[in-house]
Formats: C-alpha cells, sequence, structure tokens
C-alpha cells in the first residue's frame, strides 16, 4: 500500500481515484472545485480544496511524506507545470504529471516532473498494435525495441507444442504463459501442447514480434 497524492480531480483524475483505491492505497485528492471534492470523497482517504500552484497550501500537505505526487490537471497546463515545480521543491519523492502533447512533456520533465503521461498518446499506440492485428490482444510496453504480448495462437500452430514451433530459436520470442479460462500458468515447457482455446504471453523485440505474428 503507498500513500498518493493526487491534485487535479478532472474525468481521468476520477477513474485514477477510482482505481487507486479499488488497489487499497491511501489517497489524498486536491482539487479548487468543490463539486469535485465531494463526489470523488467516497473513493479517496481524505480530500481538501486547495489552489496547488499556491506554496502555502501545499506545505500543510506534507508533501514528502507521500510515495508518489499526481499531478493530473488537464485543463490548464500552466497550474500544471507550477505545480509539478513546486512539489518537487518541496520534497516530491516521486513526481508523475499528466501531459497532453510532446512538447508539454519536455517543459514538465525539465520542471520537475520525475515521469510524464500522456494518456490519450499511450492508448492510441496500444489500439493501433491491438487493432492492427488478427493475433494481437493486449501489450505492455517495457522500453522502446521490446514488450509483452498477448497473443492468439496462429491457426497453423494448433496442435503443435512449443518446441515444434521453436520461436525462441527463430525469433528470438520467449512463451512466458499461456492463460486459459481466464487463469494464467506459467509453467510453459518445450512439451507443452498450444490449442486454439489458449492465449500466449510473449516477450520479445517489437520487429521480432511483428514478423512472427505478419502484424
Amino acid at each position: 500500500m503507498k500513500s498518493i497524492l493526487l491534485i487535479g480531480i478532472s474525468h481521468f483524475g476520477a477513474l485514477l481515484a477510482k482505481q487507486l483505491h479499488n488497489l487499497g492505497h491511501e489517497v489524498l485528492a486536491v482539487d479548487r472545485d468543490e463539486a469535485r471534492i465531494n463526489a470523488i470523497l467516497p473513493l479517496v482517504t481524505d480530500a481538501q480544496i486547495g489552489d496547488s500552484t499556491n506554496e502555502a497550501f501545499l506545505r500543510t500537505l506534507g508533501i514528502g511524506n507521500f510515495d508518489v505526487c499526481i499531478v493530473a490537471i488537464g485543463s490548464d497546463f500552466q497550474n500544471s507545470l507550477e505545480t509539478t515545480s513546486l512539489l518537487k521543491e518541496l520534497g516530491g519523492k516521486l513526481v508523475v504529471s499528466l501531459a497532453d502533447r510532446e512538447v508539454q512533456a519536455k517543459f514538465l520533465l525539465r520542471n520537475g516532473a520525475d515521469e510524464v503521461i500522456n494518456p490519450e498518446a499511450q492508448i492510441a499506440e496500444w489500439a493501433a498494435i491491438r487493432y492492427a492485428s488478427s493475433h494481437i490482444l493486449d501489450y505492455i510496453s517495457l522500453d522502446d525495441g521490446h514488450a509483452i504480448y498477448e497473443v492468439s495462437v496462429p491457426k497453423e500452430w494448433i496442435g503443435k507444442s512449443v518446441g515444434q514451433i521453436d520461436i525462441r530459436k527463430r525469433y528470438g520470442i520467449n512463451i512466458m504463459a499461456i492463460r486459459q479460462n481466464g487463469k494464467m500458468n506459467l509453467s510453459v515447457s518445450s512439451e507443452t501442447i498450444l490449442t486454439e482455446h489458449i492465449t500466449m504471453m510473449v516477450l520479445g523485440e517489437r520487429k521480432a514480434v511483428q514478423k512472427c505474428f505478419k502484424i
């Protein structure tokens, strides 16, 4: 469980607060809008109405006590930039800020953000990979060159063993696990038989996966 300061309860901020609540984290939500604060109260540990660009107000929150500070101010980039800078100056351990464009991300990183998230860009990338292929069901990016993909079993592989298809030798791709009926099985060996009822979790270079699964 982590202690998280969430500043900005816009649509994205509210969704984030809900997910953090479901995961059991302690969340202090901050926003200027009283209506937003009242609406989010059931989903957070505490909530305060306040101006995050006001240094005196931020000091009262004890910034250094939070494991993560998330700036989810989506409507006013100037406020987001000022808030990000102040959080770092006041001892924020990990400051994560929301950006709509690449240029915003660059400014935020230069002014105190440890990490920047761009939800629209990330969802667009995920959707492009997911729906441009007949096999890719989900993926997690690890770096610019590697990712973990959940893939369906190509028709020509059905009934064959992992050893027979040997994608590790042919493409440098590792089958990490298989999922069947919603259950994950990490015990994958060369004798594991691939069927149409399973999906595979594979790790590899993006180019190799694209070539292997004809993305």
